[in-house]
């Protein structure tokens, strides 16, 4: 009897699949803006399931909340929110952010927490100010307008370099990607037996079919290069045949 192939059971949402929840602090966004003022950095914590780290800050108004922890702030460090001092981990608005600075957790629109620049060691460049809108370079090279309402945080997110140190041990990259709810290997499909993959089985490692696949396909069969160009191809192909 057939297996199901792992991307579907991978859809199917089974707890094997799924990111422990338990192990995670929630969502971290920026802090509401009737927070305004200087607050205090408690702690740095790590955060699994995220690539950067989180900062603990405790506001002006004596409550605590959670940011993302930017390259070099340390705890003891005071953090500016809405207006205060141009310095690391300060969520300020995009209007009041120089041109020049890196900055990092960029809001696409006013108040909406934070969505761009989010992964460890990145940062963009607020290149400039015209108006109402400020233009920055993300780290892709693209430059983006927002409005100038729009918050960012001071300071290329921390964590940076996380790529450059060596797993050396299989069992560490299990509990890595564990956590990220993510395959800590791939098997290759035509290494696999026809029973467990639509590619697997033969004499030798070979797909043995074309290996792009219609979106209209069932699931079972549902695997391989997803191309939009091979349709275009057989169009044009089939038009030149008329």
């Amino acid at each position: 009897m057939g297996k199901r192939i792992i991307s579907r059971r991978r859809g199917s949402g089974t707890g094997r699949y799924r990111s422990p929840s338990h192990r995670h602090h929630g969502a971290v966004y920026h802090p509401s803006p009737t927070i305004v003022g200087e607050g205090t950095v408690i702690s740095i914590l790590p955060a699994p399931g995220r690539s950067a780290p989180v900062a603990e800050v405790l506001a002006p108004e004596g409550s605590t909340v959670r940011i993302l922890a930017t390259a070099g702030l340390a705890t003891g460090d005071t953090v500016a929110f809405q207006e205060g001092k141009l310095d690391r981990g300060s969520i300020l608005p995009l209007g009041k952010i120089p041109d020049g600075t890196l900055v990092s957790n960029l809001e696409v629109k006013p108040f909406d927490g934070g969505r761009l620049v989010r992964v460890a060691g990145a940062s963009a460049l607020v290149v400039a100010h015209s108006g109402s809108d400020v233009t920055v370079q993300l780290p892709s090279g693209a430059f983006k307008q927002l409005l100038a309402t729009c918050r960012a945080q001071v300071g290329a997110v921390g964590g940076g370099g996380r790529k450059e140190r060596p797993i050396i041990k299989a069992g560490k990259k299990y509990w890595a990607t564990r956590t990220l709810a993510r395959q800590p290997f791939k098997v290759r499909g035509v290494a696999m037996n026809p029973v467990n993959h639509p590619f697997g089985g033969g004499a030798h490692q070979h797909v043995g079919r074309p290996s792009t696949v219609s979106s209209g396909t069932w699931p079972g069969a549902k695997v391989g290069r997803f191309s939009r160009s091979a349709r275009k191809k057989r169009q044009l192909r089939e038009g030149r045949g008329r």
